[in-house]
């Protein structure tokens, strides 16, 4: 069975994290606390690992992964273009639950499944999570469940559901909200003559807040996770 450290002893937390660091580097899978439910996480630019974290999950390629970054520079590295209002989304949610979806640099050599050329991007308010990134760089990051099973909001939920396909598991007692990140398609303000952002799932970010910050920018109240150019991650 794999290792599950309990993050709460500074012992465990510290040969944790090394297990973590040194899984990822082989390309293998971690499972993570974050700040809204446990996630699977994988390289990014590993497409082996990204292909491995979709089988672990039981799911195809149509359901590319998000993207757990540290910081906001890292986010500009993988991003074609930060318009202004993202901007100002991630001054106002970011370290959050906030995925943001935008096109994704072309330059880019990964693999994340079929993303349409986009990519979907948060930074996780988890101090684990972004130590973990800040070491490893981006990770491909889905919620820590069998696809159509409710995401792990334990560590010893995820353990059941992945067992083995997980070579570590970090344990930092139960989520701190338990419910998923709201996820905003921010892809129509790229080069559209209709530039407005879709909520394309609502999680711990209310849609009330998200008007606050982008006024009529936002659309009209409807949820379309159907037509996303990036369906990862919505389940």
């Amino acid at each position: 069975m794999s290792p599950l450290y309990d993050c709460r002893d500074e012992a465990q937390l510290l040969a944790g994290m090394r297990h973590a660091r040194q899984a990822i580097g082989r390309g293998e899978l971690i499972v993570m606390p974050t700040d809204t439910v446990y996630g699977v996480a994988a390289d990014a630019f590993s497409a082996s690992a990204v292909q491995r974290l979709l089988d672990a999950k039981g799911r195809g390629r149509q359901s590319p992964p998000p993207v757990l970054v540290p910081g906001v520079r890292t986010l500009r590295a993988l991003a074609a273009e930060v318009p202004e209002p993202v901007e100002r989304l991630v001054e106002a949610f970011w370290p959050g639950g906030l995925t943001i979806v935008l096109p994704a640099q072309p330059s880019l050599s990964w693999d994340l499944g079929e993303t349409r050329g986009t990519v979907a991007v948060r930074m996780p308010a988890h101090r684990i999570a972004l130590e973990l990134l800040e070491e490893t760089g981006p990770l491909a990051v889905s919620s820590a469940n069998r696809t159509g099973v409710p995401a792990a909001i334990v560590a010893k939920e995820a353990q059941r559901m992945l067992g083995d396909s997980v070579e570590a598991y970090l344990d930092d007692g139960p989520s701190q909200k338990g419910i998923s990140s709201t996820i905003v398609d921010a892809t129509r303000l790229v080069g559209s003559d209709d530039p407005v952002i879709r909520v394309l799932r609502e999680g711990t970010v209310s849609r009330d807040s998200l008007r606050d910050v982008l006024g009529d920018l936002l659309e009209a109240d409807r949820t379309d996770a159907a037509s996303s150019p990036f369906p990862g991650g919505i389940e």
